[in-house]
């Protein structure tokens, strides 16, 4: 049996950040991979997809030209072109740079599917390999196909065919409004796709704001997508050449059908009878601020259902690492922020009002069009919205949303306030240099702050 101190079952961000928080510890890592070094981000998640939209923003601000600079702009859109930045930005999806990085960094990666099969055990291929110190898993995850009779009939992309397509679809419809489904729905669209998002919630972007929803939906519209909310999908069939899908609210058809309705965890390699582990709604049950998953067992990153986000998981890695090093290291999960990169981008952090309320906390809320202010102005469209949440009581900042161009860039502010319960008095105080878009939030906190010094006011 070959032994490792640590053995960790996955090689995308989280193991990565482990790697990279082990090196020159004195611990040997193994890493097991079975597909490429780097993970879903790297490959056909966040890295290419955020290219697809930028090769999509430049059409669009080329369209736009037309109002703010110029009487006559002409292009064409070159789709393989498209393709083939993405398949740059992707290394080719050739794995040897991650690889060889990881292994300068003195972690010892073997090719192969590994099975978790007692605490300290793994097995990958007929090898039988044990961990000293600990096993950690970051197996990720995949996507949800929904059991939707028909699906399996027709040729349905997921985030990866869609990443890695060199055609462009007439039509395409896409099921599933979250951050997958409304990203690359907005990129095909501005490509040159009549594409139209199905959603069985009542409004896309569901985990967000009622108003971030709203906003987005119309930025979207007047691109030309269409949007179905509470259409539930009842079958799929084949079309002639293409696909229709049957909802309850009618038929819609398309050349292509994108499936984006969310993530499914890679538990399937955990013997749980055999290592102890647990698992919760199919994710990794994990103590949130240790991130142990059993008896010398730490689960990090998609896998432990506490976010996906890569961000997170390169978090999970290192609280991981530092605590194999012998920190007494936690995870905070209280204020991960996240950012939907449609045109507005949509970034939040915290809870969301509706939360805020359901838990009895006194909320008090500041709304902003953002279209109305100086750099709102000066930009045009598509502008969007900000929500400022606020914990009267305690006078502090519990949750923000922006909806705006370059949103996740105005979010880290916001995230340390949440994170260190910055009273808003002091954040009311800090001066924004005008005339960005950050500067909008200067009146805003001016506005929660008198809110929430306020005594008997209405907390709207």
């Amino acid at each position: 049996m070959d032994e490792f101190d640590v053995i960790c079952l996955g090689a995308g961000p989280a193991g990565e950040a482990l790697a990279r928080t082990l090196s020159g510890s004195g611990l040997h890592l193994a890493l097991i991979e079975k597909d490429l070094v780097g993970g879903e981000c790297a490959y056909w998640g966040c890295l290419p997809s955020k290219t697809l939209l930028r090769s999509a923003e430049v059409i669009a601000e080329a369209g736009r030209a037309r109002e703010l600079a110029a009487s006559r702009v002409d292009w064409a859109v070159d789709r393989p072109r498209v393709a083939a930045r993405i398949a740059w930005m992707s290394r080719e999806w050739d794995d040897s740079g991650a690889l060889q990085a990881l292994e300068k960094q003195g972690a010892t990666v073997i090719r192969g599917e590994a099975r978790l099969v007692a605490a300290a055990q793994v097995e990958v291929d007929g090898r039988r390999l044990r961990a000293r110190r600990a096993v950690v898993i970051a197996t990720g995850t995949r996507p949800a196909v929904p059991p939707v009779p028909g699906l399996d009939s027709v040729r349905a992309w997921t985030n990866r065919e869609a990443i890695k397509a060199a055609e462009l679809p007439r039509r395409l419809v896409v099921i599933g409004s979250g951050a997958v489904g409304v990203e690359l729905g907005q990129g095909y669209a501005r490509l040159g796709s009549a594409v139209h998002l199905v959603e069985s919630a009542p409004r896309i972007l569901a985990l967000e704001e009622p108003e971030a929803s709203a906003s987005l939906a119309e930025a979207l519209e007047k691109e030309g997508v269409q949007i179905s909310v509470g259409a539930r999908v009842s079958s799929v069939e084949a079309s002639g050449e293409g696909v229709a899908v049957i909802t309850s609210a009618g038929r819609i058809e398309g050349d292509r059908l994108l499936v984006a309705t969310g993530r499914r965890p890679n538990t399937e390699v955990i013997d749980t009878e055999g290592s102890g582990v647990r698992l919760n709604r199919g994710f990794v049950a994990t103590d949130p601020a240790t991130l142990a998953a059993g008896e010398r067992i730490y689960a990090i990153g998609d896998v432990t259902g506490l976010g996906g986000f890569t961000h997170l998981s390169d978090y999970h890695g290192v609280i991981a690492g530092r605590r194999l090093r012998g920190d007494d290291a936690r995870a905070d999960h209280g204020a991960v922020p996240r950012v939907t990169f449609t045109d507005p981008e949509v970034a939040s952090v915290g809870v969301a009002e509706a939360q805020a309320r359901e838990r009895g906390v006194n909320v008090f809320t500041v709304v902003q069009d953002v279209a109305s202010t100086a750099r709102g102005y000066i930009h045009g469209p598509p502008g969007g919205t900000i929500k400022l949440v606020a914990d009267r009581d305690r006078g502090v900042l519990i949750g923000a949303t922006i909806v705006s161009p370059r949103a996740g860039e105005m979010l880290s502010e916001l995230t340390l306030a949440v994170k260190q319960g910055i009273p808003i008095s002091v954040m009311a105080d800090l001066i924004h240099p005008f005339p960005t878009f950050a500067r909008v939030l200067q009146g805003m906190l001016a506005r929660l702050d008198a809110g929430t010094r306020a005594s008997g006011v209405a907390s709207r």
